[in-house]
């Protein structure tokens, strides 16, 4: 299997720092708002990875942490009245039900950047002993002077840094130099204590400190959009690197093309802003997932309703198909020799960089070669075809069951609704409770 890494600009054969091990880092969500398609593109992809990987053989420990101090989610808060604690877990929470529509299931751990204070005070202190680090009346900044290979992952000079999320003139030794701990500003922000007086972390700082919590100072895999090289993971293996002395930090960064909308850039000023939420209003979860894998992750993708029709299209033909199929799966039928080149193709596409349009390409292939011939395969031919359709479902996170075999999941919806309703006229209300908990921690949204 090879994979593409930003930091060597090539393809290199996937080796684990441990044998069938995969630790694998994602950046998640700054909690100050509903996630937008664009969140979705990133983490379906992560997702697919993740699956196939685990396909493969592999253990892996899926992180994304949770950015739920930031300066974004103080100015939210200032806006909408709502303290910031209360602000953030709402949208953690919206967040993560989001997530589970789109069948994103596998991250192992979310880890909130407040929960990980001890260890992010520990790497900063660290950091100025080492004397990469510094502190000023406003806060403490790495000195990039000090760490000769920063711009290495995006080949940028470090005059072409521009301060992310910082607190305007500051007393910094270069203004490039970018902030570990923001000394408290305001009297109703935020703040924890430090050796350095109140205040709250950077945005890069948390990152580093909860990787090294869980998998030390090197891994195998750290994942992102596009937008995050420059300087977010820049600053992230400034800090990891100068403080561990190893290098790299990371042995492959993996990153998500640019989402756009009918063309342009997506923006709430442009009118074309699309959240997960107002997306799945109107699609099939997925849709829209098979809509992402049919552009290879790291390619921009151009979101429209034309594109989502077609890949409504596109899956429903699959769907026919293995309904055509009518047999049961069994594990004891060999491949037969019609799907043997169409399943080799498909796997072989998912270990070239984990290209899921060529491999989608596969399926359709095999629907193409066989479709006017079902009536004489055999059922042992049958049988073996949707073994792998079933393989490629679960490994693309969509169902290939037409609509109507899933459509008992409403059934039964109703069915639990009609039992709550009498729990409630029983007045149990601790049972109808823990009924409705249950069933939105599963993504289903219950008012009574």
């Amino acid at each position: 299997m090879k994979i593409y890494s930003t930091l060597t600009r090539n393809k290199q054969d996937f080796k684990t720092i441990n044998k069938n091990r995969v630790n694998l880092f994602v950046c998640g969500p700054t909690v100050y708002d509903d996630a937008h398609i664009g969140h979705g593109r990133t983490y379906i992809s992560f997702d697919t990875i993740k699956r196939y990987l685990e396909y493969k053989g592999y253990s892996v420990f899926y992180i994304q942490n949770v950015t739920d101090i930031d300066d974004k989610i103080i100015n939210r808060s200032k806006e909408s009245g709502i303290p910031s604690e209360v602000l953030v877990r709402k949208f953690e929470k919206r967040y993560r039900e989001d997530m589970h529509k789109l069948h994103v299931d596998g991250v192992n751990l979310f880890a909130r950047a407040t929960d990980h204070m001890p260890e992010i005070l520990n790497q900063i202190q660290r950091l100025i002993d080492k004397g990469f680090a510094y502190e000023t009346e406003d806060g403490v900044y790495f000195e990039i002077d000090k760490f000769e290979e920063f711009g290495k992952l995006s080949n940028r000079n470090v005059e072409e840094l521009e301060s992310h999320r910082d607190i305007g003139e500051t007393t910094k030794k270069n203004r490039q130099d970018f902030a570990l701990w923001k000394k408290r500003i305001g009297i109703d922000e935020p703040v924890w204590s430090s050796p350095w007086g109140d205040g709250r972390p950077g945005w890069h700082i948390e990152d580093t400190a909860i990787t090294e919590l869980y998998f030390g100072e090197q891994y195998d895999v750290h994942g992102g959009g596009l937008d995050l090289i420059f300087p977010h993971h820049e600053a992230e293996i400034t800090q990891m690197e100068a403080v561990s002395g190893k290098s790299p930090m990371v042995r492959y960064w993996l990153h998500t093309g640019f989402l756009n909308v009918n063309g342009e850039k997506m923006s709430k000023s442009l009118h074309n802003f699309i959240t997960i939420r107002q997306l799945l209003e109107n699609y099939e979860a997925d849709t829209f997932r098979f809509f992402v894998l049919s552009t290879h992750y790291r390619s921009p993708i151009d979101f429209s309703k034309d594109s989502l029709h077609q890949s409504e299209r596109s899956l429903d033909r699959i769907r026919k198909y293995y309904e055509l199929l009518d047999v049961e799966v069994c594990d004891s039928i060999p491949d037969s020799d019609v799907l043997l080149s169409h399943k080799k193709e498909f796997f072989e596409s998912m270990d070239d960089d984990f290209n899921t349009p060529k491999a989608i390409a596969s399926v359709f292939g095999l629907i193409n070669d066989t479709k006017n011939e079902l009536d004489d395969l055999s059922d042992d031919d049958k049988i073996a075809i949707k073994a792998f359709l079933d393989d490629a479902a679960h490994i693309l996170g969509v169902s290939f069951k037409s609509e109507e075999v899933n459509a008992g999941a409403d059934d039964l919806l109703g069915l639990i609704s009609e039992v709550r309703s009498e729990l409630r006229a029983n007045k149990q209300y601790d049972l109808s409770d823990k009924i409705r908990n249950n069933l939105q921690d599963l993504g289903y949204d219950i008012n009574d």
